[in-house]
């Protein structure tokens, strides 16, 4: 999984933010907030150089959760950023 080109993560003061840059303007003219774990996913998919097991194992060791939860909290967060149209 790898998030398309033209949806970047900006911080503005303690938040973090996507936006749409260049032709991805033309699908999506918004941008959405994400929390400190959607942050952390987002950074990883970002760089597209990861599979979803190797991010699973990244959120579990962060967070200190079982894979399990882990699990579930990255599908659930991936298949929201397929609905949304941010992923390739």
């Amino acid at each position: 999984m790898k998030i398309k080109d033209g949806y970047k993560l900006c911080k503005v003061k303690d938040s973090s933010i996507v936006i749409a840059v260049d032709n991805a303007v033309m699908d999506f003219n918004g941008l959405v907030t994400l929390n400190s774990t959607g942050e952390f996913i987002w950074s990883m998919l970002e760089k597209g150089e990861m599979t979803d097991e190797q991010v699973i194992e990244a959120i579990a060791k962060e967070y200190n959760v079982d894979k399990n939860t882990a699990s579930a909290d990255f599908y659930e967060f991936a298949d929201s950023l397929k609905e949304a149209g941010f992923l390739e």
